[in-house]
């Protein structure tokens, strides 16, 4: 019998359309990923929320939609809003910020996608998502239990 994981944790959530967000986000992230029990880096998770929440704050329209699901294994956080304006990757540095950047480095693939932002009433905009994985490191085995 094969080891499977429990169905994944998720997490659906409209934050209010405030710089605040940044930190109710990370506190609902944090939870979120003790509840799923993921064994990757929090921190690296905390980061990209941090991230793609303030680019939905500051260049996106309306409140964003927080969405997170989760296992031990794996992470996917997707941010939407309403604006219908699609983000484009910049050169990071401080005139630029850092943002999609830091998404791109920590995750395993991250994306951009037009539609739906999770709004009731199917309302269109864009959702900005990334996922990412657990780097479990092996049992490391001593020569003498070989």
């Amino acid at each position: 019998m094969g080891s499977e994981e429990a169905e994944p944790y998720q997490v659906d959530t409209r934050l209010p359309e405030e710089m605040g967000s940044i930190t109710l986000s990370r506190q609902i992230v944090r939870r979120a990923l003790a509840e799923c029990g993921y064994q990757g880096h929090h921190e690296d998770v905390l980061l990209v929320v941090s991230e793609l929440v303030t680019n939905a704050l500051v260049h996106g329209v309306g409140r964003p939609a927080l969405r997170v699901r989760g296992s031990a294994s794996r992470v996917r956080v997707e941010v939407g809003d309403a604006g219908a304006e699609l983000p484009e990757p910049r050169d990071p540095g401080p005139a630029n910020g850092w943002g999609l950047h830091v998404v791109r480095l920590l995750s395993t693939g991250w994306g951009i996608a037009a539609g739906e932002d999770g709004r009731e009433g199917g309302e269109h905009g864009k959702v900005v998502w990334c996922e990412l994985a657990a780097r479990l490191t092996p049992l490391q085995v001593r020569p003498s239990e070989a």
